[in-house]
């Protein structure tokens, strides 16, 4: 094998790939375009345009109302169990539904609210802030005394492990984190958090949108007592997609649904004016789903599932250690920072790189240079690495790239004002 930074690695490494194939899967325009913000948003399945043509033009406007007998109705629980097989969970314990922020507000207030004498919610500054909102939120609603407790990271980049341990006892109520947190890509060891945080009988819920797809999930091993997750990442589930939501199978009829809607109702059909929960996880449901939206996601699902999650992890770990060879030797001498676990088995699939011009190098990366990466503050360039369709030579030409940016300062022609999405 070629040494590992040079072009010749990852044009080996190419040829090497055993889900090459899978990049023709996708709708690629630009051939060109080094695209590392995966991590974000994924690419558009092919499958994906020809099912929802069919499914606008066939099942809507020739059947009309009745395409919800002809499928609809079933495709939360359906797509729930494809996702199922790509979380390690059952297939009743997962269902797509609503939002990421909307689900965690449903299972942080179930899990609150099954705890009446406990008042610690446990997370960390790691977490995506949506997740903190959606905490206080319910804290404000449910009209108890809680303490949020907000685990600071001790370098930014690392979870803090160690303090979540001392912080958790018996009056702990929730522990709550990000599986793979969203600037540094940290990965948490599930297991070990989980088996901490129930030995002191508390309940965790784990944020798994910058995991799943990219990194094997195994909730049923580590005995996890509840999720969430999006699938417009590495799902490829397209802009604003539904999230779904897990509880393990024994929580689900003790946990109630504070957004009670028709969809989680016991007979939905018979139109009783007092609600009663479904059975098991459909209690979860709450309005009617937005079936364009939910068929979109299967497949890129079912993509994932014929690559298999072992395949894609393998494929992201030997990428992303190209990818911190070449900042090694190219880009710490242009004052690029590593603020990304160093240890591969504590990273996610995307890496994050720190420099003083960030914002800057960002905006020449893709208004000159055609890679488009994503920046997050305060000086975190993300390098998303989506290995359906991430080629090594993507990898070497995006660093290639970003060298000359700041080589020959083309980052200066920029601003520093930041645009409303960064």
């Amino acid at each position: 094998m070629p040494q590992i930074t040079t072009l010749a690695y990852a044009e080996e490494g190419d040829r090497q790939d055993s889900l090459a194939s899978f990049r023709e899967q996708f709708v690629i325009t630009d051939p060109d375009l080094i695209y590392l913000d995966g991590n974000s948003l994924g690419r558009l399945p092919r499958a994906t345009a020809v099912r929802l043509v069919d499914l606008v033009q066939t099942e809507w406007g020739r059947d009309l109302i009745g395409g919800w007998n002809g499928g609809w109705i079933d495709l939360s629980a359906r797509i729930g169990a494809k996702i199922a097989q790509v979380v390690g969970a059952d297939a009743d314990e997962v269902l797509v539904a609503d939002s990421t922020s909307v689900n965690l507000f449903k299972l942080v207030v179930a899990a609150l609210m099954v705890q009446p004498k406990r008042h610690k919610i446990i997370t960390d500054n790691l977490n995506f802030p949506s997740d903190l909102y959606v905490l206080q939120g319910a804290m404000r609603l449910l009209g108890r005394p809680l303490q949020l407790e907000v685990i600071p990271s001790a370098d930014g980049v690392h979870g803090p492990v160690d303090a979540l341990s001392q912080a958790v006892d018996d009056q702990t109520a929730l522990v709550t984190l990000s599986h793979v947190t969203f600037k540094s890509g940290y990965l948490y060891d599930m297991q070990a958090v989980t088996t901490q945080a129930q030995r002191v009988g508390a309940l965790v819920l784990w944020d798994l949108s910058h995991a799943v797809g990219a990194v094997p999930v195994d909730l049923r091993a580590t005995n996890a007592d509840l999720a969430v997750g999006c699938t417009y990442k590495y799902l490829n589930g397209g802009p604003g997609a539904p999230a779904f939501l897990y509880v393990r199978r024994d929580w689900q009829d003790k946990l109630s649904n504070p957004v009670s809607g028709w969809m989680g109702q016991a007979h939905m059909f018979n139109f009783t004016l007092d609600y009663e929960p479904a059975p098991g996880l459909r209690r979860f449901l709450s309005g009617t789903p937005s079936v364009l939206s939910l068929a979109a996601i299967e497949p890129g699902v079912d993509l994932l599932l014929a690559a298999g999650l072992e395949s894609i992890r393998a494929k992201s770990s030997q990428q992303m250690e190209y990818l911190i060879n070449l900042w090694q030797e190219q880009l710490l001498p242009l004052g690029f920072r590593l603020n990304s676990p160093i240890d591969p088995a504590r990273r996610g699939s995307h890496i994050s790189l720190g420099h003083n011009e960030g914002w800057r190098i960002t905006q020449a990366l893709i208004h000159e240079m055609n890679v488009l990466p994503d920046f997050r503050q305060p000086d975190n360039l993300r390098l998303g690495i989506a290995p359906l369709y991430t080629r090594f030579v993507d990898v070497w030409t995006a660093v290639a790239r970003l060298r000359a940016v700041v080589s020959e300062k083309r980052y200066e022609n920029y601003p520093q004002q930041m645009t409303a999405v960064t």
